[in-house]
């Protein structure tokens, strides 16, 4: 970022805060931190300890751009074009679902699971399906060096980004990716299988905010007619390409938790664990097969 004859970092802060403020974002102050930040390259405390520093023209013509692109409804993620994820820094493009905290979740509950295999196993290989910037595996294998997995995605794009993940957090050698729908390009057997499939029912997809159904993939979201087929789908074949001890961690909607068990009890798996996000609402599942 050079200096030059532009607004400060602090008046551009206050100019992008107060757009946000009038279009009535939820939370302009920490969006306008996030963007502004991303965008010049600054941390928050850089932001402030900086703030009476001009930017140029130029940075500030971008800030701009970016201001009418988020007003438009754009994440700020997505205008950044990363994310955080479980501390790993990760690219998105059109064609990956922008990971979210709530996600994290399913990272926090499987570890413990990981650690108790690996104590018991040792190496563990493990498969993430749909896995989209490759977040949820990544984030596994960061936590845990001596495992090795897999992320499966119908989109070839999607699988780009992933593996690009991989080697910009210096995973590359422990990550391989399968191109294609469920379990069809799979040939081997994992300690965990995990996803966080897409769960929207069809019908509802059209109710969601910009932000989520003008922004992140449609496979990414379409659950189906009852937002349960890629359960259905799982839950189907899971059992062949788990270790006998190998265990399921899956993300649902809030009110799934129930329809979501079922399935898999039919099966032939029972239910571990069931954590709720930050909100109370059901979020992840964990499963094992019943021998």
């Amino acid at each position: 970022m050079s200096g030059g004859q532009g607004p400060t970092i602090s008046g551009l802060l206050q100019e992008v805060r107060s757009r946000f403020a009038e279009a009535e974002l939820d939370d302009p102050a920490t969006e306008a931190r996030i963007l502004v930040g991303g965008l010049l390259r600054l941390s928050a405390t850089g932001l402030v300890t900086r703030g009476s520093e001009r930017v140029s023209e130029d940075d500030a013509a971008t800030v701009r751009a970016a201001i009418a692109r988020r007003l438009n409804h754009e994440p700020v993620h997505r205008i950044l074009g990363e994310r955080e994820f479980y501390g790993l820094s990760l690219r998105l493009s059109p064609a990956t679902l922008e990971p979210r905290p709530d996600t994290e979740i399913l990272v926090d509950t499987m570890l413990p699971h990981i650690r108790r295999l690996e104590s018991k196993i040792g190496n563990i290989h493990i498969l993430d399906i749909g896995t989209g910037t490759g977040a949820i595996c990544l984030a596994l294998l960061h936590e845990s060096p001596q495992a090795t997995g897999v992320g499966s995605d119908i989109s070839s794009e999607a699988l780009e980004t992933a593996r690009g993940n991989a080697e910009r957090n210096g995973l590359a050698e422990r990550f391989m990716t399968a191109h294609g729908s469920w379990f069809d390009t799979i040939h081997e057997r994992f300690h965990l299988i995990v996803s966080n499939p897409p769960y929207i029912a069809s019908n509802v997809i059209s109710t969601l905010a910009p932000e989520v159904k003008d922004f992140d993939p449609p496979a990414a979201l379409d659950g189906g007619l009852d937002g349960l087929d890629a359960y259905r789908a799982i839950a189907k074949d899971a059992a062949r390409f788990l270790h006998p001890d190998g265990m399921i961690g899956v993300e649902i909607g809030y009110d799934q938790r129930e329809t979501v068990t079922s399935i898999f009890e039919g099966a032939g798996f029972s239910l571990v664990e069931a954590v709720r996000d930050y909100g109370q609402n059901d979020r992840v599942l964990v499963f094992e097969f019943q021998h």
